[in-house]
């Protein structure tokens, strides 16, 4: 049966509705896994296929730029096909796909499965979003986000433990193997949860919207994760993508503006706070990763934890974000308003933690930082979403979905990227400032104290302060980058205040 896209999913059964929302969760953790699990297998895929680290690093580049060209069309699919056959044919295409990561046996075959893997991954978390948005009443939309921000918020975590594991357990193959016997298990649960919700929804496609966004979005997504190896601007290629890049922003605009197509429906765009949450997903995006991905190099490089070690206290965000979901619920019915600001505050705090560190840290440091963060990014993500979509009508969930998903996931690359720059080129500056007293005839070295403590005259000892001011710059550069994270959620603060209704509807 076939709902109109104007009108809630009022028939679907409480039952149907809870197991499309277990399905949800599945994807969404699948999805978050699928991202991050291949990172901590990359030195295996090197010495498998004989590549260097910047080949290896390809399959999780060309993975983001797969799914962000794909994921602002998930609200067009949805209505063209419908929820289940949206659903059953994208698990079915990223279970293949997953296979065929598995099983390459050389580079070439690997990117391109890579590819197609995230080209069919990402509708998984807009569709997923935009069905319990549809589905479930808004008197129940903070309880369906909270539950389906487990698997948003706990995949990204698990993803490194489970591929590090895995990979050490079995190989680094087993990495994308393991997802194929889930995926399957969500089809099988899709073909019974789901009806053919919107489908025959959709209008024409508005092509020069989608190809300018792709373009866009592929060449950002290229430059971010590319830059930083390739010097920025010195290189041919980074200029080449930032022309293209903006060229393709410049006609998106204009197809937006003045075709009779777009590829999003204007009027998405003059809803305050959903525009509002557009913004405030862009740096939720950096609020989401930038710990994930410093965190485990910071512990492993400079303090030498192991993979296990390492995965076990930045566990400590996935609690954190469980502890939230306790409390997140009543607190968005209470007052979303209030909920979203509390929950930045939180980020805040664990930022100005975080950026006061020092190499001496003990693991109840980084477990009680990641905690706090963990804990207040939960408790903001719900409110947030909840007062973002509250005006926005149902048939444009999916949409609205996508759009969010997506600003998530550049949000993410835009700020991981800062974040490795601020990080490389301090810790640069710091060594260059620092490996000025590697002098033997500097008086201070030559103090007794110090001679009693590093034997300073021999070679030994200064390439031992060698190292040991190494260690001090890269820790600069952190805290930097850590610091940017903190201003990063004191700009998410401020965009929480102006959020128009401090209270939900309920209806």
């Amino acid at each position: 049966m076939t709902t109109k896209a104007s009108e809630p999913d009022s028939s679907t059964l409480p039952a149907r509705r809870w197991l499309l929302l277990i399905n949800v969760q599945i994807v969404t953790l699948m999805y978050g896994i699928a991202i991050t699990s291949a990172t901590i297998v990359l030195p295996h895929i090197q010495g498998a296929l004989s590549v260097n680290q910047d080949q290896a690093s390809w399959t999780m580049t060309l993975f983001l730029v797969g799914s962000a060209v794909t994921m602002p069309i998930t609200g067009w699919l949805a209505g063209w096909l419908g929820w289940r056959r949206l659903m059953v044919g994208t698990l079915i295409g990223f279970t293949l796909s997953t296979i065929a990561c598995g099983l390459a046996t050389n580079l070439e075959a690997l990117l391109l499965a890579r590819t197609i893997q995230g080209v069919f991954a990402a509708p998984l978390m807009p569709l997923g979003q935009g069905m319990l948005l549809a589905t479930f009443p808004k008197r129940q939309h903070a309880m369906a986000l909270m539950l389906w921000g487990i698997g948003g918020t706990m995949g990204p975590v698990l993803g490194p433990i489970l591929g590090g594991l895995v990979g050490e357990a079995l190989g680094w193959r087993w990495t994308f193997l393991f997802l194929a016997p889930i995926s399957m298990l969500s089809i099988l649960i899709a073909i019974f949860a789901l009806g053919d919700q919107q489908r025959g929804t959709s209008g024409k496609l508005g092509w020069m919207g989608f190809l300018s966004l792709a373009i866009a979005i592929g060449s950002a997504q290229l430059l971010l994760d590319r830059g930083h190896r390739l010097d920025w601007l010195e290189s041919f290629e980074i200029s080449a993508e930032l022309f293209i890049c903006l060229l393709a922003i410049l006609f998106f605009i204009g197809s937006t503006l003045y075709s009779r197509t777009p590829l999003f429906e204007r009027t998405i765009f003059s809803n305050w706070n959903f525009t509002l949450g557009l913004l405030t997903m862009l740096l939720m995006g950096a609020l989401s990763f930038t710990p994930i991905t410093l965190f485990p190099m910071l512990l492993q490089d400079l303090r030498g934890y192991p993979d296990a070690a390492a995965g076990i206290l930045l566990s400590a965000r996935g609690f954190g974000n469980l502890a939230s979901f306790f409390i997140v619920v009543h607190f968005t019915k209470f007052n979303a308003k209030l909920a979203l600001i509390t929950g930045m505050a939180l980020q805040i705090w664990a930022g100005w933690a975080m950026s006061n560190l020092n190499i001496n840290m003990t693991e109840y440091d980084v477990f009680w930082t990641n905690f706090v963060q963990g804990f207040g990014f939960g408790l903001a993500y719900t409110p947030m979403t909840v007062l973002a979509f509250a005006t926005l009508s149902t048939k444009l969930a999916v949409q609205g979905s996508a759009l969010f998903n997506m600003m998530r996931n550049f949000g993410s690359s835009l700020f991981l990227s800062l974040s490795v720059l601020i990080l490389l080129r301090s810790a640069a500056e710091n060594y260059s400032g620092l490996s000025q007293i590697i002098n033997p005839m500097n008086p201070i070295l030559s103090s007794p104290d110090t001679v009693s403590q590093w034997n300073v005259i021999s070679v030994e000892s200064i390439a031992k302060i060698s190292e040991e001011i190494t260690i001090q710059s890269l820790m600069g550069g952190y805290l930097n980058a850590f610091q940017l994270f903190t201003w990063v959620a004191v700009s998410a603060l401020v965009l929480s205040c102006l959020y128009r209704s401090n209270r939900t509807p309920q209806r």
